[in-house]
């Protein structure tokens, strides 16, 4: 049994983490076998995502003092939290993933950006290209602008290069 300092000391992580991640989604672990949670934990350190096995008593303590009294909601049965601090998309994408090869783990709900979302949201975000996917297709679609205007504003130069070129030839010949 774990201490009274030891249960705040978890309580007081849980709630930074409550109130610094960007992405936070609940999920029932129940059927998952050792070698498939050690799989989901890999698969999850390789996202750059934090996938803790929570205490429910303490997750609520937590979750009230860090203003989310509504994710009690998502603490029923064995639960696990997936975190990460940058992409509000990676734990979605990352848990979603596990689901469709092993048709285990059940997702509850979340904690996007602040916001208390259900399973069809995380399921939306899961269905989203990655944060690196969008920022490259973002700038891709401001180069190719670019790229048009850099054209057109070579072509008067280019115009005066060709036009200088042949009246030096034009002198060279006569």
């Amino acid at each position: 049994m774990a201490s009274l300092d030891e249960k705040k000391k978890v309580v007081a992580e849980l709630e930074e983490k409550l109130k610094t991640s960007k992405a936070a989604v609940f999920a029932d672990y129940r059927g998952i076998k050792v070698a498939e949670a050690t799989d989901l934990r890999s698969v999850c350190r390789d996202a750059g995502v934090e996938f803790k096995v929570v205490k429910n008593t303490l997750t609520q303590i937590a979750a009230e003092n860090s203003g989310f009294p509504e994710l009690n909601q998502f603490l029923e049965g064995p639960t696990a939290i997936a975190f990460d601090y940058e992409d509000p998309v990676a734990p979605a994408k990352t848990l979603m993933d596990f689901i469709k090869k092993n048709r285990k783990l059940e997702i509850k709900g979340g904690l996007i950006e602040g916001e208390i979302v259900g399973l069809s949201s995380i399921k939306e975000l899961a269905d989203l290209p990655s944060r690196d996917v969008l920022v490259s297709m973002v700038l891709r679609g401001l180069n190719g602008p670019l790229t048009g205007l850099s054209c057109v504003l070579q072509g008067p130069i280019r115009k005066l290069v060709y036009a200088l070129k042949a009246v030096q030839d034009q002198k060279a010949a006569g």
